[in-house]
């Protein structure tokens, strides 16, 4: 038997999402602590299935206590889980997420989230010289299937110093590479949930592959590692 995602685990959220204070977290937090436990050997059981076929070097589960400091929205505590998944630096480029919350709120996320401002600049001079290999990679029809295409952040317009007639100006004006995939609950809390994200995981491989050898090598092609 698979490791699996608690059925508790949105019943949890579900009622938190209703009594979101620290009181009614307290006196329920014993059942918090069991449910996390379990979530956590979950994310760590993806790592290992992810490690079969690329190199995760660590595993980041975010707490449930958000930062109300500077947000308008003072709850205190989030209605979902979410971990991060890293791969082996600096040959190995982007990351993996996979998000648990209720109501067909659960999704996975690969990709590059903020790229700073080197990478950045880098990514969309390699879209300049050429975006014949992206775009096969967006036109993959098992890749489509599973990923669609980006989401995130983009510029209105063009970047400066970029021509904004260049033909790959919609690759060229985005600030986020990133895709998801959603997951509804049935599926989250079923049986083999997490073989089918690792298998999904698998697919964005192509895009992960050149997009490290593009921010690992210069323009002409050369290694900077």
């Amino acid at each position: 038997m698979s490791t699996t995602i608690p059925k508790e685990t949105l019943t949890f959220f579900k009622k938190l999402a209703k009594n979101n204070d620290r009181d009614w977290f307290n006196e329920h937090k014993p059942e918090f602590k069991a449910i996390e436990t379990k979530v956590k050997a979950a994310y760590n059981y993806l790592g290992e299935l992810m490690n079969s076929h690329d190199q995760i070097e660590k595993i980041k589960i975010f707490r449930i206590y958000r930062d109300v400091r500077f947000s308008k929205n003072k709850l205190p505590y989030k209605t979902h889980f979410g971990g991060s998944f890293a791969r082996k630096k600096p040959e190995l480029r982007g990351g993996y997420y996979l998000h648990i919350q209720p109501n067909d709120e659960s999704f996975i996320a690969t990709g590059f989230w903020e790229p700073n401002k080197e990478d950045l600049l880098r990514i969309r001079k390699e879209f300049e010289m050429d975006d014949s290999e992206m775009r096969a990679i967006l036109n993959d029809k098992a890749f489509k299937e599973t990923w669609g295409g980006f989401v995130g952040d983009e510029l209105k317009t063009a970047p400066k110093g970029f021509d904004k007639e260049h033909p790959a100006i919609d690759l060229i004006r985005r600030k986020q590479f990133i895709f998801t995939k959603k997951y509804k609950d049935k599926d989250v809390i079923a049986e083999g949930f997490l073989e089918e994200v690792n298998d999904d995981f698998k697919k964005i491989r192509p895009y992960f592959d050149y997009m490290s050898d593009v921010l690992t090598t210069n323009l002409n092609g050369e290694s900077l590692l």
